[in-house]
């Protein structure tokens, strides 16, 4: 085998080895990356789920305050 071949094979080998190496700290780290932006939204959906449940809270609440006044008003009317 001539040296300009064998050199070319080791030179391609070592190529190939780097960016197989390369190529897995890639993958790695996307990977990770996406991880963390799981987080991120699963969090974001926590929030989004509690504002949800508040403002239900709050038109129940309202209601009830216009009930409330409403009977204030015709105890007053009955009184008056």
């Amino acid at each position: 085998m001539s040296e300009a071949i064998l050199v070319a094979l080791i030179t391609g080998g070592l190529s190939l080895l780097g960016v197989y190496l390369s190529n897995r700290r890639s993958a790695a780290l996307l990977e990770y990356r996406l991880r963390e932006l799981e987080k991120k939204q699963d969090k974001h959906n926590r929030v989004i789920e509690r504002t949800y449940a508040l403002e239900e809270r709050s038109r129940v609440l309202e209601e009830k305050m216009k009930v409330a006044d409403h009977r204030i008003d015709d105890l007053e009317r009955r009184d008056a």
